[in-house]
């Protein structure tokens, strides 16, 4: 075998993804799949891509030319502000999908960054519109996917014009709970990725607003703290405050 057919052959067995035998197949595009439907998946999703700490998946701008389901690791969304701010629109975990803010459009609306060392499998959104008439299951979820972005984003809305600062901490902790659960996480006790200005940037509240929420949560023993190691000690009360419910 010549060398370059052997680095051929290495390459391609490192960037192929089996979507079947991926552990986040359930949470990922390929749900509800047969076998067969699941190999024409196969052999579009061809491709990984490794994105190091504080790089850039995609800019704002960029020509929208795939989806990507985050294999690993953690993303921000963020758009830059007329004065210069970065605003945090979202934070993308593993089973998810990053590159749905480019298809009306066909560019990007938003910067996607990593926020750890992560891996992603690159869609191509052509061939998966072309795929998605052929296999009405996965055009069934596709369409699904794109609905609970739109729910996800609504419920932002709501989140930021109806609560107040501390209720909106304790939505944001309960929603990370829930989607580490959907992954066999624990879901009272996992590190924050993202920083507490961000936090603060995507829940509309300074800095020293979420710092002392914080405070505040742990004073009263909902949570315990230590740097960016969460654990929740009183799921209960976090909803209970969440819903304007005496605790």
């Amino acid at each position: 075998m010549s060398e370059n057919r052997a680095l051929k052959t290495v390459n391609l067995s490192v960037i192929k993804t089996a979507c079947s035998n991926c552990n986040l197949r359930e949470l990922c595009l390929p749900l509800g799949l047969n076998s067969q439907e699941m190999a024409k998946l196969e052999e579009i999703v061809s491709t990984r891509k490794r994105v190091k700490r504080g790089d850039l998946l995609y800019r704002a701008g960029q020509p929208f030319e795939a989806l990507y389901a985050i294999r690993s690791g953690f993303f921000k969304t963020d758009v830059i502000m007329e004065d210069g701010r970065d605003q945090v629109t979202g934070f993308q975990m593993s089973g998810e999908l990053l590159g749905l803010d480019g298809i009306s459009s066909e560019n990007h609306s938003c910067n996607a960054i990593a926020l750890e060392d992560s891996e992603v499998c690159l869609i191509p959104f052509d061939y998966l519109e072309r795929l998605s008439r052929q296999v009405p299951t996965l055009q069934n979820h596709f369409h699904k996917v794109m609905s609970r972005e739109i729910v996800r984003d609504h419920g932002v809305m709501m989140l930021l014009g109806t609560m107040r600062a501390e209720e909106r901490l304790a939505a944001f902790l309960l929603n990370l709970s829930q989607r580490f659960v959907a992954r066999g996480y624990s879901p009272a006790e996992f590190y924050l990725r993202m920083t507490r200005e961000e936090i603060g940037s995507y829940l509309g509240l300074k800095l020293e607003t979420v710092s002392r929420s914080f405070s505040k949560f742990q004073e009263e023993g909902l949570i315990a703290v230590q740097q960016k190691h969460i654990r929740i000690l009183d799921i209960p009360g976090l909803k209970r405050l969440m819903n304007h419910t005496p605790v």
